[in-house]
This record gives structure tokens, sequence and C-alpha cells, in this order.
């Protein structure tokens, strides 16, 4: 691999050096094109307006004067023509002496129009850098032409004396470039230890076996939303076949939020999505490059038990907190007996004792003598009082008996989940009905069946099919997080254990919902 990238370093240092050099190169050229101009635009001004030249065209034979002026010039200035020429370009001054007398060859119409040019023209000492300016006598006319010229061979002989300094600097720095390449694939081979491509190839293949290992599930996507790895538990998380690599999460089979979620460009922390037979745990980390997002890492945690511990924690507290409440209230009886008693009143205080235990300890019995499951029992007395604290009558009919039950943890998912939405259900319909909410668990040929009937306003048939998704809500307020989760639960926990569910109006269709859960006989 040191080799490589040494290869491939010193590629790119030849590479950068070739074209800054190239580069240089046509700089410097284009500078002495630019003070070559620059150079013979001064000379032919300073000519044009030297008083000896404006008199000298005026005589007779001005050659005389003006070939040894020009020559003169020539020598000083390091240019390589001055030639002076009247307006019709006939030349009176030129390096070769048996030009004198001939036609200018070259472009003067600009200059006899008054304006000095710069041009590049084939003469007869070849390609040059040439200015071609006017002479004016005193009264503005032009009375001769001067035209000072750098020939382009003069110029590239310049540019190879800078060309060869050029090359030293640019074999330096290829120099220099290759001894850092050299230093940086050494440091490579220290830091790698000396690990050839076929070990790291290795080493990687027993880095994907530990990921592929851990129980969390992960998911690598790109910023197409394709599947770049999936170790096995999030493949057993997700409810996934075949290895999904490559694939868009939208096809994987999942359900619309979760895949929404798995390709968020937004992070998400501890997101609780419901599959099938599972409470997932979602979180997201986009990846980005800038302001380039490159794809996103995701994380997945089994969180089905951890529901079902909290929902019997839930009935726990709630058990408490209404043995808590009776206590209070017992509380209050009594000292309301004692003060019947120490007013001489013993009969009517016998009868607020009995009046006011009655009713709770005619239900405690019920469900005690029915049921044997004590987190049914428990459930159900902790629901009823509950219930009671908030104005709705919650009755457990006389049918109701249970000797086995299913798994506990999913008894209180959906009994729990299905009586608290039948008496937030009978709350809001008091002003038609007064609030009663109706339990039944019992056997019927072998299977569970549990059956919650409330007095509320009742379940548009067209919801049914959405009700136990997650995010649905007959709420106002809360949000899918705030609520929607209690149905999702009932339906998952009901698939788990290979059952059905079903939502229609009590007998009679006198209002309200129920529903039924049947449970088949081998669900523990």
């Amino acid at each position: 691999m040191a080799r490589q990238l040494l290869a491939l370093q010193a590629a790119l240092v030849v590479l950068l050096v070739a074209a800054g050099a190239t580069l240089s190169y046509l700089d410097v050229r284009r500078a002495a094109d630019d003070r070559a101009a620059r150079t013979v635009t001064a000379v032919a001004a300073s000519i044009a307006d030297a008083p000896s030249v404006r008199a000298a065209v005026a005589r007779p034979v001005p050659s005389r004067v003006l070939q040894p002026y020009a020559e003169r010039v020539r020598r000083d200035t390091g240019v390589d023509f001055v030639t002076i020429m009247s307006p019709a370009g006939i030349r009176y001054t030129h390096p070769n002496p048996a030009q004198i007398g001939q036609r200018f060859l070259g472009n003067t119409a600009p200059a006899l129009a008054g304006r000095s040019f710069t041009e590049t023209y084939t003469g007869t000492l070849g390609p040059s850098v040439r200015t071609v300016t006017p002479i004016f006598d005193d009264r503005r006319r032009i009375v001769a032409l001067v035209s000072v010229g750098i020939t382009i061979e003069a110029i590239s002989a310049e540019l190879r004396a800078r060309l060869v300094r050029l090359v030293l600097a640019a074999a330096a720095m290829l120099a220099a470039g290759m001894a850092g390449s050299y230093l940086v694939s050494a440091r490579l081979r220290r830091q790698t230890r000396g690990v050839a491509p076929g070990e790291l190839s290795e080493m990687f293949e027993y880095y994907e076996a530990i990921l592929h290992s851990v129980r969390e599930g992960l998911l690598l996507l790109d910023r197409d939303g394709r599947v770049v790895l999936c170790n096995d538990a999030a493949r057993d998380l997700l409810g996934l076949g075949a290895d999904p690599r490559g694939r868009p999460a939208g096809q994987l089979g999942l359900s619309a939020e979760l895949a929404a979620a798995l390709v968020s460009p937004e992070p998400r922390q501890d997101e609780l999505h419901l599959g099938d037979v599972r409470v997932l745990v979602v979180n997201t980390s986009p990846v980005r490059s800038g302001d380039r997002m490159m794809g996103n890492v995701v994380t997945l945690r089994d969180h089905t038990e951890l529901q079902g511990l909290t929902g019997e924690l839930d009935t726990v507290r709630g058990f408490a907190e209404s043995l808590r409440s009776q206590a209070h209230e017992a509380a209050n009886r009594l000292h309301t007996i004692v003060s019947l008693v120490e007013l001489g009143r013993p009969a009517q205080a016998v009868a607020f004792a009995t009046s006011e235990l009655e009713t709770a300890q005619r239900l405690t019995d019920r469900v005690v003598g029915s049921v044997r499951e004590p987190v049914l029992a428990a459930l159900l007395l902790g629901k009823s009082t509950e219930a009671a604290e908030r104005g709705v009558e919650l009755v457990v009919t006389e049918d109701t008996a249970v000797e086995g039950c299913l798994e506990p943890r999913d008894l209180v998912t959906i009994l729990g989940n299905l009586i608290d939405n039948a008496v937030d259900a009978a709350i809001d319909n008091t002003d038609a009905r007064p609030p009663r909410v109706v339990v039944t668990v019992r056997r019927e040929d072998g299977d569970l069946v549990l059956r919650v009937a409330d007095s509320g306003a009742g379940v548009d048939p067209a919801d049914v099919p959405e009700m136990f998704r997650r995010g649905w809500t007959t709420k106002s307020s809360g949000g899918p997080v705030g609520h929607g989760l209690g149905l999702a639960l009932v339906g998952q926990a009901v698939r788990r254990n290979r059952g059905r569910i079903a939502v229609g109006r009590p007998d009679g269709g006198d209002g309200g919902a129920v529903f039924t859960v049947r449970l088949p006989a081998g669900a523990r």
C-alpha cells in the first residue's frame, strides 16, 4: 500500500509541477511580450517628439542625418530596428542600408490617422513586435512616421534565458515533492506497521463479523436512502429476510413512519416505532461532508420487553394509587363513624359504614372470586378505582371468570389500553349519556375473550383499519407523541399472540363502541 501511495503521490507531484511550470512559462512569455511592446512604444514616442527629427525630415535628403541618429538610438535602447519614413511609407532609415528608399512593410493607416499603434508583423527582419507613431510639425501636420520594433527571435532568446531558471525551479520543486511523498509513505508504513492490503482485508472481515454479532441493530444508508450495511440484529428487529444491501428503505416492507425516520435528514433520538411484533427505539444520525449529506447511521433497540414492563409498572402504580385513595377515604369515613358514635347515634354509624363499603366490597369480591390471575385482578381493581375518581362507572360483568391467562405483560397492554380509551370516550360523551364502561373477560371455546364496551360516541367503521396504526387518534391535542400509541400497542400484542380484534357497537345499537379481542388457547 505504501508503494502504491508513493507512486500515486509521485504522479500527482509530477502533474502539479508540470502544470505549474507551463503556467509560469505562459506568464513569462506574456510578460516578455508586454515589456517589448512598452519598450518600442516609449522609444517611438521619444523619437517622434525630438525636434532634430522634425527638422531633418524637412531637408532634401533626410537620410544623411536620420540614419546615424536612428542607429545610435537602436544601439542605446536595445531595440532591433528604428525606421523613420515619409507619410507615403518610403524609408529614411533602416538597420540594413540597402532597404533605405524602399517602401515600409506593414500597416500605417492608424498612424496616418494621427494615433500610435502596436502590432506583430513580419517584415524584412522577420516577425517582430513594432509600434508605428506619427511625427507632427509645429502646425500639427504629419510630416513623417517612425516605426520601432523588437524581433520575436530576440524576445524568444530572452525567454529561453528565463526558461532555464524556470526549469531549475521546477526540478527543485519536483525533488522536494518526491522527498515529501517518500516521507509520507514511510510514515504510512510505520503507522500501519507494514500491514499488507491482504491483511487489511482480513482485519476488515474480522471487524465486520464483530459488527454483525452485536445485539444492537445497525443500519448505514447512503444519501439516496439505499442500505449500505445492515447487521444481523437489525435484520432480525426489522423482520427482514434476505440481505437488504442496495435496496431503498422504502422497499423494505416497513411502515411509512419507520421508513421516513430511517432516511430523515434531521437526527432522531430515542423515537418509538411499532412493528408487527416489536416496539423499536430508533436513533438516527446524518453523516455530512460540509453542506452535503452523505447518508444516515441508524441504531435500533428492542423496546418490547421494556414497554411491557412499563405497562405493568403503570398498572401497579395505579393499583397503589387506588389503595392510597381508598385509605384516605377510609380515614374520612372512620372519622365520620367515630363522630356519630360519640354523638350517641350508633345505628346511623353502622348504616353509614355498611352503605359506603357495600359497593366497593361487592366489586372486590366479584373480581377476586372470578379472576385467578393476580395481574388481571389488580388491573381491574385499579382501573375501577381510577374510573370512579374520574366519574365513570366501570362494571365487571357477572360472567367474568378466568383461571388461566396469557402473558401478563401482554394482558396489561391489551386490557389496560382498551379500558383507558373506553373511559376517555365515555367522559367525552357525558352530555349524551351517563359515562359507563363494561368489561368482560372469560373463556369461550378454549379462547380467551376480552370485551370492553363504553358509552362514548362510537367509532366510524371507516376508521377501523387505521385506528391500530401508530399516530392515529381522535384527541385534539398531544400529537403523535402524546396520543396514538395505545391502540397501536394493543394491535401489536394481539398479533404477537396470534389473535384477532373486532370493533363494533353494543347489542341494540345504543351508541358507544365495543372492542372484542379473541386470543387462541395456546397464547401465553
